[in-house]
């Protein structure tokens, strides 16, 4: 029978990837995605505020220092600004646009700890040029803390601003190698609708659908009852 070969071979062929949907479905569902972005690693940020009129002009900030972009932020407490140029950011002191050395270690690992929700202490710092698979598309160089504890908490720091940029445990990494299984983009991890995604799903399609098809054969056909002479 057709049907039977079909959903036969559709089962060996498909099955197990219709497997993996599953299971990697369950865990996205399961882990909340809250938990997944990391939010409960970070502290809340405070609330600051700054009078403009004790602010330097950051138009002429930008101009001094050939940047094609600036904007204000926080450095423990203290209004700075980052301005970007052809040769990447500088930190300046927002008040007097004097320029800002970029933060060592230890100024990395303090503010590393002061935005970590938790009490586990540092495991390495490091200032990193090859930019790992799990924050693609960051430009080099990064500080990356970890924490000691079994969810790896990772920040990756500025190395001019010292501000945090992104953070990583092993929860999330788990979702993204899911993820990369879940919608069968095994380079980027991010496009959902490319070509192995689509074979898949229309060959899972056919599977159920030859499925059905086989369950209408497999009930018992009433036979009709002779007429009675």
């Amino acid at each position: 029978m057709i049907a039977r070969k079909t959903h036969k071979w559709l089962g060996l062929f498909i099955g197990l990837q219709v497997v993996i949907w599953s299971l990697s479905g369950l865990y996205m569902t399961v882990v909340h995605i809250d938990t997944i972005h990391g939010d409960h690693l970070v502290r809340a940020g405070r609330q600051h505020s700054v009078t403009a009129s004790s602010l330097a002009d950051p138009v002429v900030l930008a101009a001094a220092n050939d940047a094609q972009s600036i904007r204000l932020g926080w450095l423990e407490g203290k209004p700075i600004y980052i301005a970007r140029g052809e040769s990447g950011e500088i930190a300046l002191d927002a008040r007097n646009g004097a320029r800002i050395p970029p933060p060592d270690e230890a100024a990395i690992r303090k503010l590393a700890t002061s935005n970590y929700t938790g009490r586990d202490p540092i495991a390495s710092a490091d200032l990193i040029t090859d930019i790992p698979g799990e924050i693609r598309g960051r430009t080099p160089p990064l500080w990356r803390v970890e924490f000691n504890h079994w969810n790896k908490p990772t920040f990756y720091l500025s190395p001019v601003s010292g501000e945090l940029l992104s953070r990583r445990h092993e929860l999330w990494r788990i979702f993204d190698f899911l993820w990369m299984l879940h919608i069968m983009d095994y380079d980027e991890r991010e496009n959902v609708n490319n070509t192995l995604l689509r074979i898949f799903t229309w060959g899972a399609v056919l599977m159920a659908l030859s499925g059905a098809w086989l369950l209408l054969y497999a009930f018992p056909k009433k036979k009709k009852k002779a007429a009675p002479r």
